[in-house]
């Protein structure tokens, strides 16, 4: 018979086993995550030398415009390239809010007729902010992605027009 009292073991916790599977899926992760962003719409701005305006970009409807004239209302793409689905699309992204302002982001290489469809669709809808994206010549600036001063549809018509 053992009188002498028995002293428990202190528990404890390996850790090893956890960091294993830590580092697992750390590795499976990096391997199966893509980093190239391919999914994005590249659009090749053109150049200007105006003054740069930061972009609200929560209030801001964007519609881009690529080489090959499709149209994308807040990087959702259109069925067809008419002017009544451009409004249609520009009503749904306004909602009840008409003041919101337009950024107009279109490829070097886009159609003339598609910026002006834009134009047209906006002009249509009462908009009067309406920007277009620019970036900025490389000479004078680094940044890529500004958005020059913003006019008015009435304001990029033509002087016969007016």
């Amino acid at each position: 018979m053992n009188l002498r009292p028995h002293r428990r073991e202190i528990p404890e916790i390996n850790l090893t086993p956890l960091i294993d599977v830590v580092f697992l899926l750390l590795i499976f992760f990096m391997v199966t995550t893509s980093f190239r962003d391919e999914g994005r719409l590249r659009l090749q701005l053109p150049e200007a030398d105006a003054e740069a305006l930061p972009a609200e970009e929560s209030a801001l409807i964007e519609v881009m415009i690529d080489r090959a004239g499709r149209f994308y209302v807040n990087r959702r793409a259109l069925a067809d390239a008419d002017v009544e689905t451009l409004q249609q699309a520009l009503r749904d992204a306004l909602g009840d809010a008409r003041e919101r302002p337009l950024a107009i982001k279109a490829d070097a290489r886009t159609p003339h007729q598609a910026v002006m469809r834009v134009l047209d669709a906006a002009g249509q809808l009462g908009l009067t902010q309406v920007a277009f994206a620019a970036s900025r010549n490389p000479v004078h600036s680094t940044r890529p992605d500004s958005i020059p001063a913003r006019s008015t549809p009435a304001d990029s018509a033509p002087e016969s027009a007016r």
